[in-house]
């Protein structure tokens, strides 16, 4: 990643907090979803819902590289005539990874002001995935792993289907894709089946749903890093008795993590100096994530061996009836022809 888009996915220092942000399941490493009020033109009965004007919903993520911070999962609906007028040519909403931190802020605050005509007429909801989760989840052991697409899949389906439960008559969906837009289109349409959904390479740039979507996956992502950051940094300073973040002395600036990517040289300063030897590192930080990893193996981290599960240890029925060819060679005659007690545990 180069210094310019370093520049563009590194949080603004004043960022908008939106309503988005649930400070205690962020400080606590949980994941957790946020729905807006449905916007009362768009509301119908749930039962049903398209009795109500038709909606168009776009799906766009934020984070999924980095090793610090949430992955954010967004949705955004508004009515389909609405789509291109209002927020392409009065908002100029595009993919977030091309406006400026400030210029995307601006536009979530707008969206989450009473007074304006976008928060009058579009709804909106994230999935935060906190780094916490997601690696514990790619981490399960016994080959159960939980990769980053299921994960991201799961997240997109139940922020789709918490819209439609609130009444929204979704008619079409499209959605910035995972992998191979084939695929995912098909086990989207598979769950939605009465929707027409599209599934597309870049659609942040080509919809301007995906694009409001990318605007509020991301500005919850920067605001959440944020306040992971805050957090962070009164810790230490409590830790020190009142002093800066890790020793640094009165009035200095704690060391700042950044945009939270590995190509982040900030980023990856702020691990290697704040990395606790067996604990690594606070919710914020994805283990699973290679730069953790290897980095908790190259700078002393303590090896930590779990003992596998024995499960050779669980004996069966007919175990005790078995013939003795694999017993002690010296168990007794009448005791290997009427077979080998057996204790409780066969029970």
């Amino acid at each position: 990643m180069d210094d310019a888009n370093v520049a563009l996915e590194t949080p603004a220092p004043d960022v908008f907090v939106p309503p988005s942000i649930h400070h205690a399941p962020t400080l606590r490493g949980d994941s957790y979803t946020h729905y807006s009020p449905v916007p009362p033109s768009l509301s119908a009965s749930p039962t049903s819902p398209s009795t109500g004007l038709p909606c168009v919903l776009g799906v766009d993520e934020a984070g999924r590289g980095p090793v610090l911070g949430p992955m954010v999962y967004g949705v955004f609906y508004l009515p389909l005539t609405l789509s291109e007028p209002l927020l392409k040519e009065t908002h100029h909403f595009d993919d977030s990874k091309v406006l400026t931190p400030a210029v995307r802020s601006s536009l979530m605050e707008a969206l989450c002001t009473a007074s304006t005509d976008l928060h009058s007429s579009c709804g909106w909801a994230i999935s935060s995935l906190s780094a916490r989760d997601i690696g514990a989840n790619m981490l399960r052991p016994g080959g159960q792993t939980y990769n980053l697409n299921a994960q991201a899949m799961d997240a997109t389906a139940e922020l789709i289907q918490g819209v439609l439960a609130r009444g929204v008559n979704v008619r079409e969906i499209y959605v910035d894709t995972i992998g191979q837009p084939a695929a995912y289109q098909r086990r989207l349409e598979r769950l939605f089946p009465t929707i027409s959904i599209t599934v597309a390479k870049k659609a942040d740039s080509l919809y301007p749903c995906v694009s409001a979507a990318s605007v509020c996956a991301k500005v919850t992502r920067d605001a959440a890093l944020e306040v992971l950051y805050e957090a962070w940094v009164q810790s230490a300073r409590d830790a020190e008795g009142g002093k800066g973040a890790e020793g640094e002395g009165e009035g200095e600036e704690a060391l700042f993590w950044g945009s939270g990517y590995p190509s982040d040289g900030r980023c990856v300063a702020w691990l290697k100096q704040n990395m606790h030897p067996v604990f690594g590192w606070g919710p914020e930080c994805r283990f699973s994530w290679g730069t953790a990893k290897d980095m908790l193996e190259a700078k002393g981290g303590v090896k930590v061996d779990w003992p596998a599960d024995d499960d050779e240890s669980t004996s069966r029925l007919t175990d005790f009836f078995a013939a003795s060819g694999d017993r002690e060679k010296d168990a007794d005659e009448l005791g290997t022809w009427f077979g080998t007690p057996a204790g409780l545990e066969a029970f």
